[in-house]
């Protein structure tokens, strides 16, 4: 595996039905920033995928954004890692662009800045949309219990052929990094 693609919300930091409007309460994950260190230190390039509808829904602007994704990187920056790349959609549902989740916009993006096979990608979410984007493109998907993960789960919906469930992504990066 060469490229780990990473859902935000509910991934890296915790998740809000109302949305993460502001720095503050851009919170990370315990393990989060950590475990994203540990991929980049094993040589593994790791990405950001991830829809920001609350830009079209006037929630927060592009700055507030920004300022989200610098505290992001500077976490795991102190931790000893690197987010090589992120790519965010800041369009509604109805918007109809070709980047938001489960579209594979974004996905296919990366595996072409990267020159990247899907076969050496992972996407890992805590949504059906965010493994969907992964799998229609033929990356393989994985699903963290965190954030909407488990109400994904407990949804009953169809996971993509080859969904593996972990309990964060702490644990997901420590199985892969064993394998």
């Amino acid at each position: 595996m060469k490229l780990v693609i990473l859902d935000r919300d509910g991934v890296i930091n915790q998740d809000s039905d109302d949305y993460v409007k502001s720095v503050d309460e851009w919170i990370p994950l315990p393990g989060s920033a950590e475990a994203i260190a540990r991929l980049s230190q094993a040589g593994i390039i790791v990405a950001v995928a991830t829809n920001q509808s609350g830009i079209a829904r006037g929630y927060f602007s592009e700055q507030t954004l920004a300022d989200m994704h610098a505290k992001m990187h500077g976490l795991v920056e102190q931790a000893g890692g690197k987010i090589s790349q992120v790519l965010w959609c800041p369009h509604g549902p109805d918007d109809q662009c070709s980047c938001r989740k489960p579209l594979p916009g974004m996905v296919s993006s990366l595996l072409a800045e990267f020159s990247i096979d899907a076969s050496d990608a992972i996407m890992v979410g805590d949504s059906l949309r965010d493994l969907e984007a992964g799998a229609a493109v033929g990356v393989k998907p994985f699903l963290v219990k965190t954030g909407k993960g488990q109400r994904t789960l407990d949804a009953g919906k169809q996971l993509p052929q080859g969904t593996q469930i972990f309990n964060d992504l702490s644990e997901l990066v420590d199985t892969l990094l064993a394998a």
